[in-house]
């Protein structure tokens, strides 16, 4: 045991004279050194730049989850004028062609008038469902397959529609 405990000293010792003989080198310990310096100062960086930016993303998380309760509580009051706003921005999202739908809110019922495509139909209609503050859906538009010769449902129309998102955003 005394005999490993005096290796490992001796080892030890050896290590700490090379790496003194390597950083005090008359020639080139300078550069070393420097490089050394170099090298703690930069991680030590990267290390202030990560707690930052997780201290950034704590915070962020924190008063999205702080403003989501906060909508959730008094977003189910909305007046009429509100809750148009709310079901426009949510089908812009949603189908591919928002111009050619007209959205009437009354009492907090939203009805649905105009064009859409058969494939955004259910979807669209069960988000504005979910938004707060919509007591009741009517659904009056006309669902078609295929845009055809329908003339608001022409044109490219939206890319992003159809991409599957894994929540709401309400």
């Amino acid at each position: 045991m005394r005999l490993i405990r005096s290796a490992g000293l001796a080892a030890a010792g050896v290590c700490t004279g090379m790496m003194a003989e390597y950083l005090l080198d008359p020639d080139r310990g300078k550069a070393r050194r420097a490089r050394m310096r170099d090298r703690t100062a930069h991680r030590a960086n990267d290390l202030t730049d990560g707690v930052r930016g997780l201290s950034r993303d704590v915070s962020n998380r924190g008063r999205g989850m702080a403003m989501a309760t906060r909508y959730r509580v008094t977003g189910r009051s909305a007046d009429d004028a509100v809750l148009h706003d709310r079901v426009r921005a949510e089908l812009g999202r949603l189908v591919s062609h928002p111009h050619a739908i007209q959205v009437r809110v009354n009492g907090r019922t939203v009805t649905l008038v105009g064009d859409v495509l058969a494939d955004e139909d259910k979807q669209a209609r069960q988000a504005i469902k979910r938004i707060p503050g919509v007591k009741s859906v009517d659904s009056q538009w006309t669902v078609h397959e295929e845009p055809g010769s329908v003339p608001t449902l022409q044109g490219k129309g939206r890319s992003h529609v159809g991409a599957k998102r894994s929540q709401p955003m309400h």
